[in-house]
């Protein structure tokens, strides 16, 4: 097994994550099976209780893991399928070593930091690299390891100082250290400054990890001197696309092969010829499709991460440039009308010239998702809403029990088995089967006139399933419904051009070269492209 640790320094949020996937994707495109862990130094069990503006979305597994956004990035990038166990925190380690303690595992010792925390991390890492990530069951031959943060954080320091272990342990050539860094430059001279870097480095050999480097800058690097590791310039790109590509016309692929021995036989550029296609492909695009997201956490893009590259990945697959105008829910209710009227209009003004689709939780801004909703229905406009709260927005007297517990008409329930005391992990999570009930299903048709799909789901309420009638009398069809009936899961509406409503979440499965059929759905209703390919048997156009 090879192991690549991916650090980051000076600040955070460098992009560590997608060097990471992009280092990843050119040792697959060579032929190996890759895996990869994420590391987050918080004391949180999982990701689960986060709130997006915190550390951006929510990414859910297969297995019903609530994890960092970057396990999305390798999920898109290397096209496997993770497990919970890929996402290591601090709270995941800290709490299997007190279980080990409660249950006299230690045999009384003393339970520290070094050995017993640093041990336990080694193990994780070691056993999870052994996992299979890809259909066919092989284990994986090299490891790439993502450690959160930056590096001189002190929730960080028993990681490093178990990977300064690690790399001993494991012999240097399967371990190899890539470190991220920023060279900025300032404005005022326009000449690149390397000394905090210089610093983050210096800090990192401290720790006892010499890194080879990354560097993440704004343009390339005028020279650089470093005779013991090697030096890859990461410039701003048009798209990340584009990254694995930068990467390896700088021969990383060739200087991994010698540094870790990897058993390579062919080259990774008749591989990564799909990757030059779909950068190429989006540099070039000219018609654009305009999308509104409408939801409560739009002040960072972050937070609906996999939603974007969703629509990304479906307006590519039409040859369209993607154009997202996030509008706060919130500024569609009346309330921001009576007390901030110019953010009210000016808010409807850009969702009246946009394609919609609706996402969120709880009840901020619950009132103006519902508003948006109706109007893309009264107007016709393309929609596609996220969770259990579309179907409500069309009886009046509507409520839910996650707003209203004591609500007489409860058109969205809360599921059985919730646990309403306990916030974390309870929620209805992971791969779900979704059975079409009818066959002529719009979205049946997107996933390919298939009888089920697996979608993967988070949510802790539901439709109530005893209302369905009041729905189908104003025109609205569950077309999809769980394995044993009891759940409504997609919802369409008769004699629109595009209104549907799905309990999961499509985008989290999205990939480039096979974008999310819901998204797809979407986009193409968008462009006016969707009666077309719904006609053709739901083919493309050569042109497109």
């Amino acid at each position: 097994m090879k192991y690549i640790l991916v650090t980051g320094g000076v600040i955070s949020g460098i992009g560590k994550g997608i060097i990471a996937s992009s280092v990843g994707t050119l040792l697959k495109s060579c032929g190996l099976h890759v895996t990869s862990i994420k590391i987050d130094p918080y004391i949180n069990i999982d990701a689960g209780t986060f709130s997006p503006y915190e550390h951006g979305e929510v990414f859910v597994l297969d297995d019903g893991g609530e994890v960092d956004l970057d396990l999305g990035n390798y999920e898109r990038f290397l096209d496997i399928r993770l497990t919970k166990d890929n996402n290591l925190t601090t709270g995941k380690i800290y709490l299997s070593v007190i279980n080990k303690e409660r249950r006299g595992d230690y045999l009384g010792k003393t339970v520290q930091v070094v050995p017993h925390i640093t041990d336990a991390i080694q193990e994780c890492v070691v056993r999870q690299a052994k996992v299979s990530v890809d259909d066919d069951g092989v284990e994986p031959q090299v490891c790439v390891i993502e450690l959160g943060g930056t590096v001189g954080d002190i929730e960080s320091m028993p990681f490093i100082e178990a990977f300064r272990q690690f790399q001993f342990k494991v012999k240097r050539e399967n371990f190899c250290n890539i470190h991220v860094s920023l060279v900025p430059q300032p404005n005022a001279t326009g000449e690149q400054k390397t000394k905090p870097t210089q610093n983050s480095v210096r800090e990192l050999r401290g720790l006892g990890l010499s890194p080879d480097l990354v560097c993440r800058v704004t343009a390339l690097l005028a020279h650089s001197h470093n005779p013991f590791s090697i030096v890859i310039c990461v410039q701003d790109v048009s798209s990340v696309y584009r990254v694995p590509l930068l990467l390896e016309e700088q021969g990383v692929v060739s200087y991994f092969c010698e540094r870790l021995y990897l058993p390579v036989e062919m080259p990774p550029r008749k591989m990564l010829s799909k990757w030059k296609e779909m950068a190429d492909r989006s540099d070039r695009l000219l018609e654009r499709v305009c999308i509104a997201l409408v939801g409560k956490y739009t002040k960072l893009a972050d937070s609906y991460t996999s939603v974007i590259k969703a629509l990304e990945h479906s307006a590519l697959a039409i040859n369209h440039k993607l154009e997202v105008t996030y509008i706060d829910s919130a500024d569609l209710e009346p309330a921001t009308q009576e007390e901030e009227p110019v953010k009210y209009h000016e808010a409807w003004q850009r969702l009246c010239s946009r394609r919609v689709g609706t996402w969120g939780f709880g009840v901020r801004g619950t009132e103006g998702k519902m508003l948006a909703t109706n109007w893309a229905r009264k107007q016709n406009k393309p929609f596609l809403g996220m969770e259990s709260h579309t179907p409500s927005l069309y009886l009046f007297y509507a409520n839910s029990t996650e707003f209203n517990p004591e609500t007489k008409h409860p058109v969205v329930i809360d599921m059985p088995e919730h646990n309403s005391g306990q916030m974390g992990g309870t929620m209805r999570l992971g791969k779900r089967r979704t059975i079409f009930t009818s066959a002529n299903s719009v979205m049946r048709k997107l996933y390919g006139n298939v009888e089920f799909v697996d979608e993967r789901h988070r949510h802790r309420f539901e439709v109530n399933r005893e209302l369905k009638h009041h729905f189908e009398k104003k025109g609205f069809q569950f077309v999809g419904q769980d394995v044993k009936g009891e759940r409504m899961e997609v919802i369409e509406l008769d004699d629109h051009c595009y209104f549907v409503g799905v309990q999961y979440h499509p985008e989290f499965t999205s990939r480039p070269i096979k974008p999310s059929p819901p998204y797809f759905g979407l986009l193409l209703a968008a462009a006016g492209k969707l009666p077309g390919y719904l006609a053709k048997g739901c083919r493309l156009s050569p042109r497109y």
